[in-house]
């Protein structure tokens, strides 16, 4: 199963982005998805993650309240909207998913994903 993430692209400090990402295959109807992103030089973090029932939405500290994941299960489609972006953003964003569900505590590990895509760069300049 390969996740296709798209969206990104070059921006300015301020603007906003939308990820998108759909896995090609077929996965868990009750897994979490989640967003990573590594920075060139970096090791890959997690950035958001959402459960199957969309409850559990978790961040990273540094994108609380600009970053939004979201989870549309008709589409076995997640978002992550991404406001007031900074240079420290720049990355090639990631979405993975999980076999099955996972607990709260463990949406943030990254080892509990197993599906992944190819990344979409995020760049943005100051």
């Amino acid at each position: 199963v390969q996740l296709q993430a798209s969206g990104g692209g070059l921006v300015q400090a301020g603007d906003s982005l939308k990820l998108s990402c759909t896995p090609s295959g077929r996965t868990s109807r009750r897994d979490t998805r989640g967003w990573f992103r590594q920075a060139p030089g970096k090791e890959r973090e997690f950035v958001a993650g959402i459960r199957w029932n969309r409850t559990g939405a978790t961040y990273l500290d540094s994108v609380k309240g600009r970053f939004t994941i979201s989870r549309d299960n008709a589409k076995n489609t997640i978002y992550l909207q991404m406001e007031n972006l900074k240079p420290e953003d720049t990355a090639v964003y990631y979405c993975a998913a999980t076999r099955d569900g996972v607990i709260l505590s463990e949406i943030a590990t990254i080892r509990n994903y197993v599906h992944w895509g190819q990344g979409t760069q995020v760049t943005v300049s100051s």
